[in-house]
């Protein structure tokens, strides 16, 4: 282990605040220890997350070279949600960050790169400059490969990302039946994965044995938000969070307003909504809804959380072991919340079928019925076992090379 020297870390993230937050906890860890730490993404979504103070930022465009990413129709689910996140977002987000990426490398000289599995230009410049990386896997439903089970939509992400290889001059084998990439996937390091999360919640992944490190949830405090009427929250009344993240906003005002009906005919609860997209226009007495909500000190007050089973909200409730209500909608998150109700801590139910009255029914379910809870705090005492963003520094810097004697 090279560790007790210092080496310089590049992060690359894209601009999901999902992927996001767990790094911005192991880039303070990584600063604590003397590191030098920069990051390659979106810099005005990074200043707001409140990114290290000292690390530095370098520039990437997104998908289309603008400052607005591309957004899905709402209603889009199914094969067709993931036939465009890869050709309409994460390829072109690839291509986009892949200058900028460069950019960075020349500049600060890593030793190290930390990649998120969702920006994988930064695996391609990783390889490129023949730097050492590691993943970011803020996606843990992926590590087990959900699509397997689908062997042609399989084959035709691979082809994508092979593609992205070729294009940007990596070497393949040319004595394949078509060409295969002399590295692997780009999603996983053949060195180390990090994963946010635990055995408890998300499975062993044999395939990845030997360099998937689970180390729970990294949790860092935030900016503070002023403007959140904490006042406004009563003393008497067990506190329901709700929320579906901002990349679902679009598709989730039907949800949302289900979710406060809910909660609304329950006056011993009070509900508090984030509502980014302003969906919302009327909400019932017992119900607080706000654009922004301070999730992680929101979580550490809740009794229970309603949420659409985005690996990053599933393990900041678990993490506070608040038992969840899931209503996955696409994505990864039917696998995230299949794990959540495999694991006793929630009840999945169909976003599309989700009413007031579903909604109502299983909350009553998680709140009155102690097992929840229970598998909930088994889940919480493993994320904090697992040793959150030190333990991914440690891991991380068990990857800097050995630097040799002069003289």
């Amino acid at each position: 282990m090279a560790a007790g020297r210092p080496g310089r870390f590049l992060i690359v993230v894209p601009p999901l605040v999902g992927h996001i937050n767990p790094t911005l906890g192991v880039a303070r860890a990584l600063a604590a220890r003397g590191h030098q730490v920069a990051f390659a993404g979106h810099p005005e979504i990074l200043a707001r997350l409140g990114a290290a103070p000292d690390a530095a930022v370098f520039p990437c465009a997104l998908a289309g070279h603008d400052d607005t990413p591309v957004a899905r129709p709402a209603d889009m689910r199914g094969p067709a949600a993931l036939k465009f996140l890869w050709e309409t977002f994460l390829i072109p987000l690839a291509d986009a960050m892949i200058p900028g990426v460069s950019a960075a490398v020349e500049a600060f000289e890593p030793e190290v790169m930390l990649v998120d599995q969702q920006a994988v230009a930064g695996a391609v410049v990783a390889m490129r400059h023949g730097i050492t990386w590691a993943t970011s896997a803020t996606t843990a439903a992926e590590l087990a490969n959900p699509l397997a089970a689908m062997p042609k939509i399989d084959s035709w992400v691979r082809e994508l990302l092979l593609d992205l290889e070729v294009r940007n001059g990596l070497p393949t084998d040319a004595a394949s039946p078509r060409y295969q990439s002399t590295f692997g996937d780009l999603r996983f390091s053949p060195e180390l994965v990090l994963a946010y999360s635990t055995a408890a919640l998300s499975g062993d992944v044999q395939a990845l044995r030997g360099r998937l490190r689970y180390v729970g949830p990294s949790i860092t405090q935030r900016p503070a938000d002023p403007a959140f009427p904490w006042h406004r929250l009563p003393q008497d009344r067990r506190l329901v969070f709700a929320g579906v993240g901002t990349a679902n906003a679009d598709a989730a005002a039907g949800f949302l307003t289900a979710c406060a009906e809910a909660i609304g005919a329950r006056p011993h609860l009070f509900g508090i909504i984030a509502d980014p997209a302003a969906a919302m226009t009327t909400a019932p007495r017992n119900v607080l809804v706000v654009p922004h909500v301070p999730q992680l000190d929101v979580l550490a007050r809740a009794a229970a959380a309603i949420c659409h089973a985005g690996q990053n909200t599933v393990c900041e409730a678990l993490y506070h072991a608040v038992p969840l209500v899931l209503a996955p909608i696409r994505d990864d998150q039917p696998v995230v919340a299949q794990q959540v109700a495999d694991a006793g801590a929630g009840l999945r139910i169909r976003f599309a079928r989700a009413g007031a009255p579903q909604i109502g029914a299983a909350l009553d379910q998680v709140l009155d019925d102690a097992r929840f809870t229970q598998a909930a705090r088994r889940v919480a005492d493993s994320f904090r076992a697992a040793g959150g963003a030190q333990a991914a520094a440690g891991y991380l810097e068990s990857l800097l090379p050995v630097r040799q004697a002069v003289g």
